[in-house]
């Protein structure tokens, strides 16, 4: 396996110019991948009279890409891993840019839902990005860059909102579609000027059976999670796949550890170091996710509610930007705190800034200006946690296994993301009232939402709290003529 060598400060002429864009270029494909996912969302209450599907049919435009992205991260991770990071990055960013051009070109809701299963494959983006930063850039420059990679899925979908509401509003909705396969096909060609292919691989055979084996319980339990409130959580469809979804990843659990050459190596998973920052991760995602499922709700909810502002789509995206605006401007300040006092320190501080935000949010949730400063106080902590997470990964991991086992963190926010969801609308449904004859979330509802988000985030400061320490920057030692950083698992094949 080849070991990395870290990019030179960057030459003039063509080459260094390709060099310094590296950075720009990976962040501004997680940005559109973050656009992606929350374009369809200010769709969603026009789509059944645009396409002539029922609502639950309308609903899948958003869960295929959800369910496609967190089967395909881990594989397309493991496959960049061994195939070269570069090459599969252009192939995942590749297929959203395909996915776009056939929504743009139908309004069959089937395609629609088939075209958004292949944008679910620049899920995988951030963790080949981070990867890709990990092999190429010098310790120096490699926290902040990988910092402000991981706040491109905040940054983004706080950007896709707005933007997306505003062409619905003013523009064919068709339009949408072709904006992103345009931005799409531009990052492709990006990718492949300004993006170098890294030498650090770790080859193998593929292990097809546990990716199989991976996707068939991940859908499953997904799947379980996200309609069980349409479904019913009592419904047999629903026991059923909580039942298939235990089953298949028990089977798939014990091939990998049998595996010569696993999907996912869940003994280095088993390290506290790893394990314990995948569990933070899934934590900090249900409380994250919380924070922009509510406000856009609660902004919109009718003014005769008693506490709705009666917002507009696009105002509601105005005020979820400030959120957006911070994750860019806080992510270098997360990787200060990171290289002082070890990312595990800023994960626990990025959790706490959430549970405090949340607080905010139970003391006063009708003021516009008290509501958008808790959103963007909960965004703040999100981009400080989100920042970490690569960074603990990166220090534990062998090189020749970070694009897997960031895929494998991504995949676990993911799952988070989908639990808040699901958890989210069960408190909502259940804390109900009339207006104008039509069922609303009451207030309460809302706050015990916060409440429970804000649970979860102290539960992710306490996990973070319990990683074991990590060696900081300037512990490092001499590896083939290279200062490479010690962790566990930084000097594994070298």
């Amino acid at each position: 396996m080849a070991s990395p060598a870290p990019i030179p400060a960057p030459a003039g002429g063509a080459a260094g110019l390709r060099a310094r864009l590296t950075i720009p270029v990976l962040a501004y494909c997680g940005i559109l991948m973050a656009v992606m996912q929350t374009v369809v969302v200010p769709l969603l209450p026009d789509l059944p009279r645009l396409t002539g599907a029922s609502a639950g049919a309308v609903s899948w435009m958003v869960t295929a890409s959800l369910l496609s992205g967190a089967v395909l991260t881990p594989v397309l991770g493991r496959a960049g891993d061994m195939y070269g990071k570069r090459r599969v990055l252009v192939a995942s960013f590749g297929l959203m840019a395909a996915g776009s051009v056939i929504c743009a070109l139908t309004s069959d809701i089937g395609v629609l839902i088939a075209a958004r299963t292949l944008q679910g494959a620049a899920s995988s983006v951030v963790p080949l990005s981070i990867s890709i930063l990990r092999d190429e850039l010098p310790p120096e420059r490699r926290g902040s860059a990988v910092a402000l990679m991981s706040s491109t899925v905040g940054i983004g979908a706080a950007l896709g909102l707005p933007a997306a509401a505003v062409v619905v509003q003013y523009a064919n909705w068709h339009v949408m579609f072709w904006v992103t396969a345009a931005l799409g096909a531009t990052g492709v060609a990006l990718i492949r000027w300004a993006v170098p292919e890294s030498p650090v691989r770790e080859p193998g055979r593929f292990d097809v059976t546990g990716a199989l084996g991976l996707a068939a319980g991940l859908i499953s339990l997904l799947l379980a999670v996200s309609q069980g409130g349409q479904w019913g959580w009592g419904s047999a469809r629903i026991v059923g796949l909580f039942l298939v979804a235990v089953i298949v990843l028990g089977l798939w659990w014990w091939h990998q550890l049998r595996a010569e050459q696993p999907l996912v190596d869940l003994r280095l998973v088993s390290r506290p170091r790893v394990g314990l920052s995948h569990v933070a991760a899934l934590l900090t995602g249900f409380a994250f996710y919380a924070n922009s499922l509510v406000t856009a709700q609660l902004v919109q909810a009718p003014e005769a509610s008693g506490y709705g502002l009666g917002l507009s789509i696009v105002q509601t995206g105005l005020c979820l930007l400030p959120g957006g605006i911070t994750m860019l401007l806080f992510s270098p300040l997360s990787a200060r705190i990171s290289e002082r006092r070890g990312p595990r320190i800023t994960l626990a501080v990025g959790a706490a800034v959430i549970a405090s935000g949340y607080a905010l949010r139970i003391v006063d949730s009708r003021d516009l200006w008290m509501i958008m400063v808790g959103a963007t106080v909960v965004a703040t902590g999100t981009t400080l946690a989100y920042s970490a997470l690569p960074s603990l990964i990166l220090r534990a991991v062998p090189p020749g296994q970070t694009a897997s086992a960031n895929g494998f963190n991504v995949l676990m926010r993911t799952i988070g993301q989908a639990t808040s969801s699901a958890a989210v609308a069960a408190v909502l449904v259940h804390h109900t009232g009339l207006v104008g004859g039509v069922p609303v979330p009451t207030l309460h509802g809302y706050l015990l939402a916060f409440g429970v988000a804000g649970a979860v985030a102290l539960a992710a400061c306490a996990v973070a709290l319990t990683i074991p320490g990590d060696a900081g920057p300037k512990d490092t030692r001499r590896v083939r003529g290279r200062t490479r950083p010690v962790g566990d698992g930084a000097l594994e094949g070298a």
